[in-house]
């Protein structure tokens, strides 16, 4: 990553957002922007914790190792805190993020981002609703990679990227992803993957165009979701 001489605008983060207007000006001085490239780590797994980070532009991938294979977290786009999985007692970041295309994020040292969390109870509050939301997803996701078929996990997959990133114009789901990225979230192999992904193309449930996924039969998808046997 490299600094960037673009700034943030205060207003899009999770932070900026829902702290005091009389706190932006520290914000302001305090924040350090950085320009990253499609590929670019922003902190890796394991790093000690110097602060968090906020996506101003750009889609990223939070992602952990799994034995020999990598397991994605989530996705995140514009506005979407990065790092926060490290505070605590460890002050480890316990995931990698990964920058999926070019874009910019924002990185608060962590002594100032404490601060800010003292100053200003509403992003207190809404930041402990975001991590008891966390929370339910990933138990969520558990339960999905226990109980339901690949088919399935595709199709939910699918149906909340579409509700995260929204559509293209031509309504493509607003996020490029390869098909191993995708496999490494719904927790399969590639090759199962490329499997299911056909035949939902061939079958006239999706279309794919590259690293981009069109839902042509919303209720076909839903239907996957709710048949463990599919």
């Amino acid at each position: 990553m490299k600094p960037s001489k673009i700034a943030c605008d205060l207003k899009s983060c999770f932070l900026c957002k829902l702290c005091l207007k009389e706190w932006l000006p520290a914000v302001a001085s305090s924040r350090k922007n950085f320009a990253v490239k499609r590929g670019d780590i922003i902190f890796n797994e394991g790093d000690p914790v110097m602060g968090v980070y906020f996506v101003y532009s750009g889609n990223v991938k939070v992602h952990k190792k799994w034995g020999d294979k990598e397991l994605i977290i989530r996705f995140v786009k514009n506005g979407a805190i990065l790092g926060h999985r490290g505070l605590g007692s460890d002050l480890q970041y316990p995931v990698t993020a990964t920058a999926l295309e070019p874009g910019l994020v924002c990185f608060f040292e962590l002594d100032f981002f404490t601060a800010t969390l003292k100053v200003n109870h509403e992003l207190t509050y809404q930041l402990l609703q975001f991590f008891a939301d966390e929370l339910q997803v990933s138990e969520r996701k558990m339960r999905n990679l226990a109980h339901m078929s690949v088919k399935g996990r595709i199709g939910q997959a699918l149906i909340n990227l579409g509700k995260q990133f929204g559509f293209t114009a031509a309504g493509f789901i607003d996020i490029e992803l390869s098909r191993q990225d995708l496999a490494s979230y719904i927790g399969t192999t590639y090759e199962t993957l490329f499997r299911v992904i056909n035949e939902l193309a061939q079958n006239g449930t999706i279309e794919v165009s590259g690293k981009q996924f069109k839902i042509l039969d919303p209720e076909k998808l839903l239907q996957l979701t709710q048949d463990t046997s599919a």
